[in-house]
């Protein structure tokens, strides 16, 4: 028969390790959201040095936890590797990812990636909408896919180059409230 002050216990320092989480991540994820807005670059100081903060934290946690963290973290970032070598997403942004990962702590891969892509969806259509984005490359590529008689050599000749700052979508805004709304919903349904 399980104790249930021990699982009171467990519950309540599960607890205090997601809002030790939400206080530590709130202002790094701000400061890494604006660095990618302002400058397009995540810096390796910033997400290593957040995934090392949160591997001691998960550390601190039992090593169980942090080799959970662990694979949250590699699994997570597996979403923007097909993406990084097409050239469609920064090597910050798989490594920010990765973070988020170990961040968000074991088995919640799936709702970070969800949430991440909600996030980064939003950002996507509020960019287009209040034409911060050239759209000229998302209707390229919807033509490519639904119009047969599109000539995708001369619409690819009309394309702005890939490089030019009106293709470019901070995603590590997308990651930072992907990763910000998974731990507030974790520490919510642990209340």
């Amino acid at each position: 028969m399980a104790n249930p002050f021990l699982s009171f216990f467990s519950s309540r320092m599960m607890g205090n390790l997601l809002l030790i989480k939400l206080l530590l991540a709130t202002p790094w994820l701000i400061w890494l959201s604006v660095c990618d807005c302002r400058r397009h670059e995540l810096p390796n100081g910033l997400t290593l040095g957040g995934a090392a903060v949160f591997a001691a934290v998960a550390m601190a946690a039992g090593t169980d936890y942090l080799l959970a963290s662990l694979v949250t973290a590699f699994l997570s970032s597996l979403f923007l590797l097909l993406p990084f070598f097409l050239r469609a997403a920064g090597a910050g942004d798989v490594k920010m990812l990765f973070a988020a990962g170990l961040v968000s702590g074991p088995g919640n891969t799936l709702n970070l990636v969800l949430l991440v892509s909600l996030a980064g969806l939003i950002l996507a259509v509020v960019m287009l909408l209040a034409k911060k984005v050239d759209p000229a490359r998302l209707k390229h590529y919807l033509r490519c896919l639904f119009d047969f008689r599109y000539d995708r050599a001369e619409g690819k000749k009309n394309l702005p180059p890939a490089d030019s700052e009106s293709c470019r979508i901070p995603f590590g805004v997308a990651i930072a409230a992907g990763l910000w709304c998974n731990l507030l919903i974790q520490f919510l349904y642990q209340a």
